[in-house]
């Protein structure tokens, strides 16, 4: 079995601990807030993701450890997967500020490490962004890298990373290749070898198609209410029905159906992500900037038929999370509706979410 570091504890890294450490794997957790590191040294989760608080109760104390000592959780470490926050700046690139600390603190701690780990990029970065700005960071260190981008859906994040439909390496070092095939082992699922840009290309393409789904079917929506006389509902299901949107997991037809946006961690930042790096290689992403032109249009769109069916009453919403089976409200739609309807007078609101 190996030995794996997995640096930041939130809805990635600690899926990330504890399905290495639930495969036998001993793993360690760095965690540098101190309250999130002494709610998972209690046992506890601090966020809703079911599965997590069972994996974490059978693997705390035995392969799995929560640590604040970064340096010390990567010495002898076959492998330390970076898991830490990659934000939209304000221009929509990801800012890298914490990727870059993270790595240089493995790189002080390591130097002297005759074997050194692998440092896999599980964070979430514009494609190129390993082989260019990160090796360029452990160049002449001995440090191998590779990118292994997550596919982990919230509300079902366990299950997605122990029974993967796909997992991608990007990784040109032979040993790093070796290192990461040897922990993937024991996962039953095609492992799929490509570039370092490939793979964190590959992360992109799957989000940013997500979000031009969501997009596609709020843009038509808005075309069918000026249309007028069509029955928008029975159309989407009606376009379900076509055998190529249904399938395990896919399950594609659930972005494409219209509603108040897209939100969360991944499709905004993401797709922003994607769009200023196309800028700054001279390509205009006409579709991307679409999407998250019609993002932002939908709210206003919704805004405007609820103000209007409200006729100054009380308005209820039910659920704020960005999606169900998610306590999360990081850019949620619901909030964009909410500002929306207070700009148009609607005074008395309602809001209710059974974990949000």
């Amino acid at each position: 079995m190996s030995k794996v570091a997995v640096i930041g504890l939130g809805f990635v890294g600690l899926t990330t601990a504890l399905g290495f450490a639930a495969k036998g794997h001993e793993v360690a957790g760095v965690e540098s807030g101190e309250r999130r590191r002494a709610d998972l040294e209690a046992g506890r989760v601090p966020f809703h993701e079911p599965g997590l608080a069972e994996a974490l109760a059978d693997c705390l104390g035995d392969t799995f450890a929560v640590t604040g000592d970064l340096a010390g959780a990567v010495r002898g470490a076959d492998a330390v997967f970076v898991c830490v926050g990659t934000p939209s700046g304000d221009d929509g690139a990801a800012d890298l500020t914490h990727l870059d600390a993270a790595v240089a603190q493995v790189l002080d701690a390591v130097r002297d490490e005759a074997v050194k780990p692998v440092l896999v990029v599980k964070s979430t970065v514009p494609p190129g962004t390993t082989a260019g700005h990160v090796a360029g960071l452990v160049a002449g260190t001995g440090v191998p890298v590779a990118a292994n981008p997550e596919f982990l859906r919230e509300g079902v994040a366990w299950d997605d990373f122990m029974h993967p439909d796909r997992i991608v390496i990007g990784c040109e070092d032979p040993r790093a290749a070796e290192v990461l095939q040897r922990l993937y082992d024991a996962f039953d699922a095609d492992v799929c070898v490509v570039s370092l840009t490939t793979a964190e290309f590959i992360k992109y393409l799957s989000n940013t198609l997500l979000a031009t789904l969501v997009s596609y079917a709020n843009e038509m929506s808005m075309i069918a209410d000026g249309l007028g006389d069509v029955d928008v509902p029975a159309a989407f299901r009606i376009l379900h029905r076509d055998r190529r949107w249904s399938g395990h997991p896919a399950a594609m037809a659930s972005y494409a159906y219209p509603g108040a946006g897209f939100g969360g961690y991944c499709l905004p930042k993401d797709t922003a992500a994607l769009a200023a790096r196309a800028r700054m290689l001279g390509v205009e992403p006409r579709i991307l900037d679409g999407v998250l032109a019609v993002n932002v249009a939908i709210a206003e769109h919704v805004a405007d038929r609820i103000a209007e069916a409200a006729g100054g009453g009380v308005v209820s919403l039910l659920g704020l999370a960005f999606k169900p089976g998610s306590d999360d409200v990081r850019e949620a739609p619901t909030a964009a509706v909410v500002r929306a309807l207070a700009a148009r007078g609607v005074a008395r609101l309602l809001a209710y979410d059974p974990m949000a």
